[in-house]
């Protein structure tokens, strides 16, 4: 018995590195997100058991035989009584699962009569026929009792050969460990140690039929009458059924890739740029007294609830401030922050706006050399979507030339 358990298992752990496959679905969504979902075929492999799932209920009934202390002297079919299983238990996997169940009602077999040994247990008063026809040294014996045990269960079905849910029978060997009671005087609490297999015949979704084939092992006090054996066995068999609770069974394991794509977005802000270029060479063309060299309003997004510059930024900022430089230095550009209203707190927004602004501000002047006195620094804390009502855009830090009403 324990080869072919640790057989199995090293089967288990060959067949679950065997090469996988897998196949994909590709969901194109709105704001140029796409979904990858990569399935696994491989049928060792599952999705995650939540602790609600795959419950089950069962319970059978059939025969069961004490061995004890006079097995030999009362014929095999005089000790078969009648067994009762019920039981509740959850797979955690495909091949592992635990179930506490109630076993029990009766056993049948023979005990010593008074002045021939101790005194006689769970009689039924009726004698045991012996030699020469004038009764034997022994009672028939029959007394309740049951099992409680928790069981380990291991579906070598799946373990063995992969999960399926559509499969017919189903071999999941068990051990557990119990505790037995026998209600009558003398009465008697032992604990008992479990092994059997249960045989499951798919019936349908929810319903399977079962043969349980168990043995128990109890201390040689069970029956109330100590013989000098090392302890007692009750071999049982039942036939019943099992209801599997929703949600059961086990989804494949995939996998969930989002990639976005960024080009429609760069595009808005880009042609956004080009009409504020285009608004300020129209003044530049309507002015009549003053001509200045301006650059071009500057557009700097961050990430959410930071005011990090990234690369892609600074390299923004480094040709706006080559333009700065070159044009009329009397011009003074105001650097304003911004933050999404709709996300964080007013006190939050206030401090991210401020703190964008800061960091343009110290890029421009540390890094690349534009006179403070050309800049000017300005925050607007959270602010309703500014552009193509997307809130990503206002997460971020406008530069532009200060109106005349404002510079004066």
């Amino acid at each position: 018995m324990k080869r072919l358990f640790i057989s199995a298992l090293c089967a288990a752990a060959f067949t679950g590195a065997a090469a996988q496959e897998q196949h994909s679905d590709t969901i194109q969504s709105v704001y140029d997100t796409t979904e990858k979902v990569m399935y696994d075929n491989d049928k060792y492999k599952v999705e995650t058991n939540h602790f609600w799932d795959n419950w089950f209920v069962s319970a059978g009934f059939g025969g069961q035989i004490i061995f004890g202390n006079h097995d030999k002297q009362v014929k095999f079919l005089d000790r078969v009584a009648p067994a009762l299983d019920i039981a509740v238990g959850k797979w955690f996997t495909p091949g592992i699962g635990v179930r506490l169940m109630y076993s029990g009602l009766s056993v049948k077999g023979a005990t010593q009569k008074e002045g021939h040994g101790e005194f006689p247990t769970h009689s039924t008063g009726v004698d045991v026929p012996g030699k020469g026809g004038d009764g034997y040294w022994l009672m028939k014996q029959k007394f309740k009792f049951y099992n409680l045990h928790l069981d380990a269960l291991f579906n070598m079905s799946n373990i063995l050969y992969g999960y399926n849910e559509k499969r017919v029978y189903n071999c999941s060997p068990y051990f557990g460990l119990g505790w037995t009671r026998v209600w009558e005087s003398p009465q008697s609490m032992e604990v008992s140690a479990n092994v059997g297999i249960l045989n499951s015949f798919r019936l349908n979704d929810a319903l399977d039929l079962n043969l349980d084939i168990r043995g128990a092992y109890v201390s040689d006090r069970f029956d109330g009458e100590l013989g000098g054996r090392w302890g007692e066995g009750i071999w049982s068999a039942t036939i019943g059924l099992t209801y599997k609770f929703k949600p059961r069974g086990w989804d494949r394991s995939k996998t969930i890739i989002r990639t976005h794509d960024r080009t429609s977005e760069l595009k808005a802000m880009q042609d956004k740029l080009n009409d504020m270029q285009a608004q300020l060479a129209q003044r530049k063309r309507d002015s009549i007294t003053v001509v200045k060299t301006l650059a071009a309003a500057n557009f700097v997004i961050f990430k959410i609830d930071t005011w990090d510059l990234t690369n892609e930024a600074r390299v923004q900022l480094s040709l706006f401030a080559e333009t700065i430089k070159k044009a009329d230095p009397n011009v003074v550009y105001v650097i304003t922050g911004y933050a999404d209203k709709g996300t964080g707190s007013v006190e939050r927004n206030v401090i991210l706006s401020k703190n964008r602004a800061r960091v343009v501000y110290e890029c421009l002047v540390n890094e690349f050399g534009v006179p403070k006195k050309q800049l000017r620094v300005d925050h607007k804390g959270g602010v309703d979507n500014m552009f193509y009502n997307d809130p990503r855009l206002s997460r971020a830090v406008i530069t532009r030339v200060v109106e005349e009403n404002d510079a004066q």
